[in-house]
């Protein structure tokens, strides 16, 4: 019992990667409104910090990406709003420099360092999962893979 209780806080803990929440805000982006419906419904606690919230303001005021988007802009904000308003702020003291070979992806894993996640949520496989610095307790995933792994927790409880 204190085991799957432990599993599932750990499991709930995320990083969520701009490509996935650009995703949830296109018409294309089932999976990933899936996760973001749980990061809002509190099911799973998503991550923030400085670097990721810059980079989050900046691509998703980016209106070119979201021309086909059925949510207008004030839509779109309300709902960034809205998931900000749950994600957990963790501060980023000490830079990890896992030396991914996009640097600007680094501040993921750091961030996921600090504050304790068991997941970075991407379709960024390719690079975040070829850093030099590798932490056993994090895994990287794309968003099917972690819908199922949550089904697999939810069943198992």
């Amino acid at each position: 019992m204190i085991a799957s209780v432990l599993a599932l806080s750990m499991l709930t803990t995320i990083v969520l990667d701009t490509n996935i929440l650009v995703a949830a805000l296109q018409n294309q982006g089932i999976v990933a409104r899936t996760i973001l419906r749980l990061c809002l419904n509190g099911e799973i606690q998503a991550l923030i910090g400085a670097a990721l919230f810059a980079e989050y303001e900046d691509v998703l005021n980016r209106d070119s990406l979201f021309e086909n988007s059925k949510l207008n802009k004030q839509e779109r904000d309300q709902v960034i709003d809205g998931f900000l308003s749950v994600c957990k702020w963790s501060e980023v003291f000490y830079a990890w420099r896992p030396n991914l070979p996009d640097e600007a992806d680094n501040h993921l894993i750091e961030l996921a360092i600090a504050g304790q996640a068991s997941f970075i949520v991407t379709r960024n496989l390719k690079d975040l999962t070829k850093g030099e610095l590798i932490f056993n307790q994090l895994q990287i995933v794309g968003p099917e893979h972690f819908l199922e792994l949550i089904q697999n927790l939810k069943e198992s409880t």
